[in-house]
């Protein structure tokens, strides 16, 4: 059964990822916007903050509610459904990390 996404998830796929294409500021610039997309439904949700602005990464608190399965003290979401992962929207299509990696390695 797959691990419910967490901000610690979130902070282990950046360290993974650093300085490749696989994170925002190594990405930004050729159009990748952080995005998350739910495996099971396959609908497409753009990263924003807690208060619905468009986020320049991977923040768990623009998320859906329903998709939202724990928060901490102070209401921030700290993990979310399993089938959320975490990648990239160019151009209306989702990118997992590894593949904005790829691309962002074939065009610099």
């Amino acid at each position: 059964m797959p691990r419910v996404m967490t901000t610690r998830q979130l902070a282990r796929e950046n360290r993974r990822y650093a300085s490749t294409g696989g994170v925002s500021e190594c990405n930004s610039g050729q159009g990748f916007r952080p995005a998350f997309r739910d495996s099971a439904t396959g609908v497409l949700y753009l990263s924003r903050s807690q208060n619905g602005s468009l986020a320049p990464f991977h923040c768990l608190d623009g998320l859906p509610t329903e998709l939202v399965e724990a928060r901490d003290p102070t209401g921030r979401v700290v993990a979310v459904k399993p089938t959320i992962e975490a990648g990239f929207e160019r151009n209306g299509r989702f990118y997992t990390r590894a593949e904005a990696a790829a691309v962002v390695s074939q065009e610099s």
